[in-house]
């Protein structure tokens, strides 16, 4: 994937002058970063053989319900507080229909391919019936510094992603959980027999991505200025794209972190430079699709290997 990743770029920088602009390359940092926010997220949780389909719809549910509460408690505590009430409560919320979702897996043995998808179509409900179908600008002066500001010239988003990648990778590399949510996706029964927790790792993993996928929504309500029903329709399939694309296994126990950022920069990368060279958004779509299917295919063979 590196190798890969600087033969697109190579490729880009002789096609068109504008790619290798400041502006342009950090404006693909930060097209990217909200998306691989949550596919660092869903990477353990895709190592541990489950999968999340609801985080496009956690990311729109997170701002429309902080906005909302927002609204609600400004003439009372005043603007900042209420946004912060109302950023915990989003975070506190999505984190339980993680919780919600892994419970559902490990004590009814619903799949999470199907609790999530309804998960999916409730928080998408959910952030219409708050907002009316039409987005709340609720927020207080300034707040759109998270989602819309900069730290010199470097946007605000892209220093989350670089704290939430840092953390994630001790997570998996060096500490026991991170052991343990290899060990479960390798072998579920071995790994019990082992002494791991399964249960406990596999809400655990779901209710991590689910945190991370309300802290999306929180950056992307600000990069926005409000709470939008409508956004981040279909990121739950570039999120899974970015992780299959950078060498995680579908069927659980092998993937990386860094192998996920790698697939997210990718596809920022190729969106962007076939932008530049413009193509249509068919195309993009079609070739986005292409990709995945290489992934996986490619996937499989190793796996079978």
């Amino acid at each position: 994937m590196p190798l890969v990743l600087f033969a697109l770029c190579a490729y880009l920088a002789v096609a068109t002058k504008r790619f290798l602009t400041p502006e342009n390359l950090l404006g693909v940092l930060r097209r990217v970063s909200i998306p691989g926010i949550i596919a660092l997220g869903m990477t353990p949780v895709i190592i541990t053989g489950e999968i999340d389909l609801s985080v496009g719809s956690a990311v729109a549910f997170a701002g429309c319900f902080a906005a909302w509460v927002t609204g609600a408690l400004t003439p009372s505590l005043g603007g900042w507080p209420a946004a912060m009430v109302g950023v915990a409560a989003a975070l506190a919320v999505c984190v339980g229909c993680g919780v919600s979702a892994g419970v559902l897996r490990v004590r009814r043995r619903v799949p999470t391919f199907i609790s999530t998808l309804a998960f999916m179509t409730v928080l998408r409900g959910a952030a219409q019936l708050l907002n009316g179908g039409f987005t709340l600008t609720t927020f207080p002066h300034g707040f759109d510094w998270l989602g819309a500001g900069r730290v010199g010239r470097v946007p605000v988003p892209a220093f989350f992603l670089l704290t939430v990648f840092v953390l994630i990778h001790l997570l998996m590399t060096r500490t026991t959980l991170g052991r343990a949510i290899y060990a479960v996706g390798g072998n579920v029964e071995a790994a019990r027999l082992s002494g791991v927790r399964v249960a406990a790792v596999k809400i655990g993993v779901m209710a991590l991505v689910s945190l991370l996928a309300a802290l999306a929504g929180i950056l992307q309500a600000g990069l926005l200025n409000s709470g939008n029903p409508s956004t981040a329709v279909g990121l739950e399939l570039e999120v899974i794209s970015a992780v299959i694309i950078g060498g995680t296994s579908l069927m659980g126990g092998r993937g990386s972190v860094k192998g996920t950022l790698m697939g997210v920069v990718f596809l920022g990368v190729l969106g962007n430079g076939m932008t530049l060279l413009d193509y249509s958004e068919y195309w993009q779509n079609v070739v986005r699709g292409a990709l995945i299917l290489f992934a996986v295919l490619l996937n499989m063979s190793q796996s079978e290997a």
